[in-house]
């Protein structure tokens, strides 16, 4: 229905402006909350609304039947990855790097995530991929030629592109998660951030990097908790039930120019020309992976799929209608998921910047 999709799209712009203005938030923020203090505050409450939430929808909805030691195993691991690593590693690269360079780094996670599901999900890459990510690394180096000083910024970049290295994990993980069924996506993102928060607990604890938090810092702290994490997943798993993951990546993509203006307007970071063009390259260079991505490879039978059959694309109730897929040789759909967001698809849920 035209009138249902032109709403989920405006809702998609609404939840990408949310999770951009959370750069400039955490930006903010991290000048009074120690980083991994204020992550393990944000995802804690984020986590309690979760939990009431599932409370709500109940329990065996959300989980599913009793999961076996190893999804025990795998959701643990995801939750590290994608909740202490990611996003912990994220504020602390925020806390040394401008916002737009933070952005620019986490544009390149579908390139972490292509390359990881090569290597554990068997995943091929395509010539016009290929292409695409020389096209995004050229942008990176005409951004950042001009960009990086030695006054700790370098240190920023390594815990940022870490912080892609444990989104791009955590996706993968997910995929091995879905594969077996069960969990519905409010389920498995609940249980993912539950062990993260208690990752960031420890490394929070092991650090002693706490601080007395203001009412600024508190206000901050609920709003990126309650907004930009719970209600966005909310939001963003109705959006996916009337538009396709992949058509949504490009809308995500344009995250870096909405970060790069509100950096602009709030944080008065300067953009020049040269950065501009490699923004422009990167974002041109990332799109070209995910959608190439999306086609299915020739050869092997063609299986169709229904609402509620597992899939790469996205959870049971996340794709309306058949939706045909190789189950020979297939090639990877990378979504954009700057661990910035809840889920673009199963495939990427959990995260929010």
């Amino acid at each position: 229905m035209p009138g249902r999709r032109g709403t989920a799209y405006a809702v998609a712009l609404l939840v990408t402006l949310l999770w951009s203005s959370s750069f400039v938030l955490i930006k903010q923020g991290v000048q009074e909350i120690p980083p991994l203090y204020f992550a393990t505050l944000r995802y804690a409450l984020a986590f309690a609304v979760l939990l009431a939430v599932t409370a709500v929808a109940g329990p065996r909805r959300a989980f599913g039947p009793r999961p076996g030691r190893r999804n025990l195993g795998l959701v643990a691991v995801a939750g590290l990855a994608g909740y202490t690593v990611a996003q912990g590693f994220q504020y602390v690269g925020l806390y040394y790097l401008p916002a737009v360079t933070t952005s620019l780094i986490l544009d390149f996670n579908p390139l972490f995530v292509l390359a990881l599901g090569m290597v554990a999900l068997d995943e091929r890459v395509s010539g016009a991929q290929l292409a695409g990510m020389g096209v995004a690394f050229i942008g990176a180096w005409a951004y950042f030629s001009e960009q990086l000083s030695w006054n700790g910024q370098w240190f920023g970049v390594l815990v940022v592109a870490a912080s892609g290295a444990g989104w791009a994990v955590y996706v993968v993980v997910v995929r091995m998660i879905q594969k077996s069924g069960g969990m519905s996506s409010l389920g498995l993102t609940t249980a993912t951030m539950g062990a993260g928060v208690a990752g960031m607990v420890a490394l929070t604890a092991a650090s002693g990097a706490y601080a007395p938090v203001g009412a600024y810092g508190v206000e901050v702290v609920a709003w990126l908790a309650v907004a930009n994490t719970a209600l966005a997943f909310l939001l963003w798993n109705w959006v996916l039930k009337a538009i396709p993951a992949y058509e949504l990546t490009v809308l995500q993509d344009l995250m870096t120019v909405e970060i790069a203006l509100f950096a602009l307007a709030f944080l008065g970071e300067v953009i020049t020309p040269l950065m501009a063009l490699g923004i422009a390259l990167v974002i041109a260079g990332v799109a070209v992976v995910q959608l190439k991505g999306r086609k299915k490879a020739p050869g092997g039978p063609v299986k169709k799929l229904t609402q509620s059959s597992p899939s790469s694309v996205g959870s049971s109730g996340s794709q309306q209608g058949p939706l045909k897929v190789n189950p020979g040789r297939r090639r990877v759909m990378v979504l954009q998921t700057k661990s910035v967001g809840v889920p673009l698809s199963n495939a990427s849920a959990g995260a929010a910047i």
